[in-house]
C-alpha cells in the first residue's frame, strides 16, 4: 500500500511538471509528443532504478540507476523552482491577459499590380487580416512567460544536480573532533576512533570506492575503527566483492560493524557473517572492553532503532549489561534517533550516521524533525551526541550542503 501510495503521489507531482515544462510551453504538435514521451521514458527509469537497483546485478543495474537517480534529483529540484516561481506567475497574472506578440506579417503587394489581381467587394478587409495574422502567429505573454519559467527552472536545477554529483563522487573529506567524557579514563585519552557510516555500495558505488575509504581511513592511524551502519545496497552475492576490501583496515583495537536499516533490506544475517570472514566485529546488542595504557572504556554497539520489524531489536540496556558504571561508554548505533536509550542507560557517547547531513539541500530540514540531529556533535542530557554525514550516498549520486566525511573520532577526558 505504501508503495502505491508513493507511486501516485510521485506520478501526479510528474503531471504537474508536464504541465509547466511540456503543455504550457508548446503547442499541439511533434514538440508537445516528444517532450512527453521523454517525461514519461524519465519517469519509467526511475521507478526501475528506485524498485530494481538494489535487486539486479550491479553490473546490469547501473545502466538504469544512473540516469534514473540522477532524474529523481533533478526532478526534486525542478519541483522546488516550480512551486517557488508559481508566486511571481501569480502576480504576473494581469500582465499574461495582454495582447500577443506580434511577428511581422509577409508583404503584401501593392499598386496597380494589386489592384489588378484583387476585385473590389466593396468591403475593406485588409485590417480584420491584420488582426487574424497577429492572433494566428503572435506568441502570447502566457507562453512567454511559461516558457521563461520553464527555462530557469530547468537550468538551474540541472546547474545543482551537476555540482552536486561531483561533490557526491569525490572523495570524502576527514572530519577530525575531539571530545571530552566525563567518566573517560585519562590513561585512555587520546584514543581516536575512526568513523565510517552509510557507505552504499551498489550499482553506483563498488570496489574502487571501499579502496578509496579504506586507503583515508587506514592514512589517519586510528586506533580504532567504526563502521556504523548501511554499508551496502544489495546481497552477499552481488556486493562480496565491492566490500572486501574492508579486510585491509588497520587499526590496534581493530574494526567493528553495527547494521543500520538498509541491511535489513539487504539480507542482514548473510551481511553480518561476511563481515565476520574480513576480520570485523560485529556487535550486535553487545559490548567489548577497550584497554590502552592500563585505561579502560567500553565500546557497545546495538542494531538499528527499525530492525525491530525484523525480530532483530536493538535493546542498550542488553548490551551494557553488567557492565561497570564507573567507565566511559561510547556507544555504536546508526540512527540519532538511539540517543534516547542511549541517555535512559547512562551513555557517555553515541556515535551515529543514517543522516546523510541531509545529502539534497533542504531536506536537512526533514532530517532534523526525523531524527532530532543532522550531523556534527550535540548533547542531550549527560550523553553526548556526534553524527556523521557519511561516506557514500543514497539514491541521487548528489550532495548538496552535505559533503561526504569519514570523521576521527578522539576521545579526551574531562
Amino acid at each position: 500500500m505504501f508503495i502505491v501510495v508513493v507511486g501516485a503521489l510521485v506520478a501526479l507531482l510528474h503531471l504537474y511538471l508536464w504541465k509547466r515544462l511540456v503543455r504550457d510551453t508548446t503547442s499541439p504538435g511533434r514538440a508537445r509528443r516528444l517532450g512527453t514521451v521523454l517525461l514519461i521514458a524519465l519517469v519509467l527509469v526511475m521507478f526501475a532504478a528506485l524498485t530494481l537497483g538494489t535487486r539486479t546485478d550491479p553490473d546490469i543495474a547501473r545502466w538504469y540507476a544512473w540516469p534514473g537517480y540522477l532524474w529523481l534529483a533533478v526532478f526534486f529540484y525542478l519541483l522546488l523552482i516550480l512551486l517557488v516561481l508559481e508566486l511571481p506567475r501569480l502576480a504576473l497574472r494581469r500582465w499574461v491577459r495582454g495582447p500577443a506578440r506580434p511577428v511581422p506579417a509577409p508583404a503584401v503587394a501593392t499598386g496597380s499590380a494589386a489592384a489588378e489581381s484583387e476585385p473590389d467587394t466593396g468591403n475593406d478587409t485588409s485590417t480584420d487580416t491584420a488582426e487574424s495574422s497577429e492572433v494566428d502567429t503572435g506568441v502570447s505573454r502566457r507562453m512567454v512567460l511559461a516558457r521563461g519559467s520553464a527555462l530557469l527552472a530547468g537550468v538551474a536545477s540541472t546547474a545543482l544536480v551537476g555540482y552536486g554529483a561531483t561533490v557526491a563522487m569525490s572523495a570524502p573529506k576527514v572530519t577530525r573532533v575531539a571530545i571530552p567524557l566525563r567518566r573517560l579514563d585519562p590513561r585512555v585519552a587520546g584514543f581516536r576512533i575512526a568513523l565510517i557510516s552509510d557507505v552504499h555500495l551498489g550499482p553506483l558505488l563498488g570496489r574502487s570506492f571501499t579502496e578509496r575509504i579504506v586507503d583515508i581511513v587506514n592514512a589517519e592511524r586510528p586506533d580504532a575503527v567504526a563502521i556504523v551502519g548501511d554499508l551496502v545496497d544489495g546481497s552477499v552475492e552481488h556486493l562480496a566483492e565491492a566490500a572486501e576490501p574492508l579486510r585491509e583496515l588497520r587499526s590496534p583495537a581493530g574494526t567493528f560493524f553495527v547494521t543500520g536499516n538498509h541491511e535489513y533490506y539487504s539480507g542482514y544475517t548473510e551481511w553480518v557473517e561476511y563481515v565476520r570472514t574480513l576480520g570485523i566485529r560485529p556487535l550486535r546488542n553487545e559490548r567489548v572492553t577497550i584497554s590502552r595504557g592500563g585505561g579502560t572504556f567500553q565500546l557497545a554497539g546495538v542494531n538499528d532503532a527499525t530492525a525491530d520489524q525484523f525480530a532483530d531489536a536493538a535493546d542498550v540496556g542488553k548490551a551494557l549489561l553488567g557492565r561497570n558504571p564507573a567507565e566511559a561508554v561510547v556507544l555504536l548505533a546508526h540512527q540519532p534517533v538511539s540517543v534516547d536509550e542511549a541517555v535512559a542507560n547512562d551513555v557517555d557517547l553515541q556515535l551515529s550516521g543514517h543522516t546523510h547531513g541531509g545529502q539534497i539541500t533542504p531536506f536537512e530540514l526533514a532530517v532534523s524533525l526525523q531524527q532530532g540531529a543532522v550531523a556534527g556533535l550535540s548533547q542531550v542530557e549527560n550523553t553526548k551526541l556526534y553524527v556523521t554525514r557519511g561516506a557514500g550516498f543514497w539514491g541521487p549520486p548528489v550532495r548538496i550542503g552535505a559533503d561526504p566525511d569519514i570523521s576521527i573520532v578522539e576521545l579526551r577526558s574531562e
